[in-house]
C-alpha cells in the first residue's frame, strides 16, 4: 500500500509518515493541496491521508477534484472537527473515511488497513508463486510452508515482484513502487535489497536478473 499524506503542519506530517513508513507502507508528505495534485498526478497514491483545512487549495477541492477525475486512490479525511455535520459533509465531497484529529495512531492504521481491504474488487491480497505465499494484509511471507523473516523493503519488492506476474521490473519501478520520493534514483538499495531477498528465499532461485533491464519472478 502506497500512502500520501497530506497535512500543513508539518511536524504532525512527519510523525504521521514515520509511524506508517515502520508499518512497511511506502509513505509520502505534501504539505498543501497544491503539492498534493502535483504528487497524484504524478504516481499513483492507494490512501491519501487528506487534512481538510489546507493551504494553496483546500483540501476539499483536492478532494473533489480527485474523486471526479476517477483518481483510484481511497480518502481518509482529517479535520479538527468532528461532528455529524463535518463527517457528513467530508462523505460528501468524495472521502472513503473521516478521522478527527487528535486521533489514535493505533486508529489511523486500523482504517488504513480497512480502506485497503475495501481495494478495487478483483485486487487479490493473497499473492502465491512457486510455493511462495504473500499475505498483503497481514504482512506474512512464506516458502513452502517456512515463514520469512522480511524487512519492509523486502516485502515490498517481493510484493512488487509477484503482482507483476512474470513481468520484469525495472529498478527505477522498483524504486517507485516500494520506496519513497526521496529515494536517489541513482541508489543501489534495490539490488542490496534483492541480494538480501535471494539468501532469505532459499535455493532454489524465484528472482531472475533480466540483463540491462531489471528483475522478475
Amino acid at each position: 500500500m502506497r500512502v500520501l499524506v497530506v497535512e500543513d503542519e508539518e511536524e504532525l506530517a512527519e510523525m504521521i509518515a514515520a509511524g506508517l513508513r515502520s508499518s512497511g507502507l511506502v509513505t509520502d508528505v505534501a504539505l498543501d493541496g497544491g503539492q498534493a495534485m502535483e504528487m497524484t498526478a504524478a504516481a499513483e497514491y492507494d490512501v491519501l491521508v487528506l487534512d481538510r483545512d489546507l493551504p494553496v487549495i483546500h483540501g476539499d477541492a483536492v478532494c473533489r477534484m480527485l474523486t471526479a477525475t476517477g483518481y483510484p486512490a481511497r480518502i481518509l479525511m482529517l479535520t479538527a472537527a468532528g461532528s455529524l455535520r463535518d463527517l457528513v459533509d467530508g462523505l460528501g465531497k468524495g472521502a472513503d473515511d473521516y478521522l478527527a484529529k487528535p486521533f489514535s495512531y493505533v486508529e489511523l492504521v486500523a482504517r488504513l488497513q480497512a480502506l485497503a481491504r475495501r481495494g478495487p474488487s478483483g485486487t487479490p491480497t493473497v499473492l502465491e508463486h512457486c510455493g511462495l505465499r504473500l499475505d498483503t494484509l497481514r504482512r506474512l511471507a512464506e516458502r513452502d510452508g517456512r515463514l520469512l523473516r522480511l524487512t519492509p523493503k523486502e516485502f515490498g519488492v517481493l510484493e512488487a515482484l509477484l503482482s507483476a506476474e512474470g513481468a520484469p521490473l525495472k529498478p527505477a519501478d522498483l524504486l517507485e513502487m516500494v520506496w519513497d520520493c526521496h529515494t536517489s534514483p541513482e541508489s543501489t538499495t534495490v539490488k542490496v535489497t534483492v541480494h538480501q531477498l535471494r539468501r532469505k528465499l532459499g535455493p532454489p532461485p524465484l528472482i531472475t536478473t533480466v540483463p540491462g533491464f531489471g528483475y522478475r519472478l
